[in-house]
């Protein structure tokens, strides 16, 4: 596995060079893998070593992790289409242009500011959520990421299912996968920290995220903890054995075809981020990031995926320079994938 070199050492200089406390990762290709632990899993209030087994805060991996699979577990038993319009599940939310599509994708067009939102009680905040957005002329023109298409595509499932969306995540999801190390409610003293807030103090065992942090079990954009062994099992599941045979097939390629219906060729499926590979065929991979510092790529067509944990936002999120290095190597990584197997 000589030809990730380069990816591995980029990965390397971003934890000597203080871009990220520490980082768990994982290159396999087919059956074969390199994992690794590097540096510390804080710095503050004293610095304390990263060890292999330790949970992160997967924030917005919480998406394609647990809250995709599910809604595709329903579109699969015919509990929801892709075209249902969103306030057929949602009725407090009265336009009825926006459809499941439209939230998967990212292309919703639904926009609008909540005054002291992370002041407000859960029930207050979710009333201004499906109430007080409007959606703008960037539906099915345009795709803007946004929390709030994965709010609400939570909320619908809690409506059909009647359960929050993280106990179903957590049933219909984590527990078939055999993902044991994931939780929503993990012990904090498995945890890495993110966030040293003035609030919140040393974030850790709870979700950085301020909107997850409100809704608790209602949210579907964020909170879910895991370990580098839970994202290789969901990973090579998703591209290996049909999410372990809980979908069909055709469910799972159309994660990594273009879905939105905007003219042209883009770059979002359900729930995923699409790159082209540096392959002959240009091929069509899948990725998504967590504002704390994960990432995750992965390719079907070639059995083949990058899985990347940091808490890049400790102690601090003001990190741009985390942002240029992750660019820079998933271009190598890109690049490095192509080359023939030894």
């Amino acid at each position: 596995m000589e030809k990730y070199s380069l990816t591995i050492t980029k990965l390397r200089q971003m934890v000597k060079e203080g871009i990220i406390p520490g980082v768990s990762y994982l290159i396999f290709d087919g059956s074969r893998e390199i994992r690794d632990v590097q540096g510390l899993a804080q710095v503050y209030p004293e610095p304390a070593p990263l060890k292999p087994g330790m949970q992160y805060d997967l924030a917005s991996l919480t998406k394609v992790v647990g809250t995709v699979p599910v809604i595709a577990m329903l579109l699969q038993q015919k509990q929801l289409q892709l075209d249902d319009p969103v306030n057929k599940y949602l009725p407090e939310f009265t336009d009825s242009r926006p459809t499941i599509r439209n939230l998967l994708t990212h292309t919703s067009g639904i926009s609008g500011y909540i005054p002291h939102r992370n002041e407000l009680t859960a029930p207050a905040l979710k009333q201004a959520f499906l109430t007080e957005m409007h959606v703008d002329d960037t539906l099915n023109r345009q795709i803007r990421y946004a929390d709030v298409n994965y709010l609400y595509l939570g909320w619908i499932i809690e409506r059909i299912l009647s359960l929050p969306v993280q106990d179903v995540i957590a049933q219909r999801v984590l527990q078939p996968l055999k993902m044991t190390g994931a939780s929503f409610t993990p012990a904090p003293e498995n945890c890495v920290p993110t966030e040293v807030q003035a609030k919140r103090g040393v974030i850790r065992g709870k979700t950085h995220d301020p909107k997850g942090y409100i809704l608790g079990k209602d949210c579907g954009c964020a909170g879910l903890f895991a370990t580098l062994d839970d994202l290789a099992r969901f990973g090579r599941a998703l591209i290996e054995t049909n999410f372990g045979g809980l979908l069909h097939p055709a469910l799972v390629d159309a994660m990594f075809v273009d879905q939105t219906l905007i003219p042209g060729p883009h770059s979002r499926s359900l729930g995923w981020k699409l790159l082209h590979s540096r392959a002959r065929d240009k091929h069509l991979l899948i990725s998504h990031t967590g504002f704390t510092g994960t990432w995750m790529v992965l390719d079907k067509q070639t059995d083949q995926g990058f899985i990347v944990l940091t808490n890049r936002v400790h102690p601090t999120a003001q990190n741009q320079e985390y942002l240029d290095a992750r660019d820079h190597l998933l271009a190598t990584y890109l690049k490095e994938k192509e080359k023939i197997m030894e």
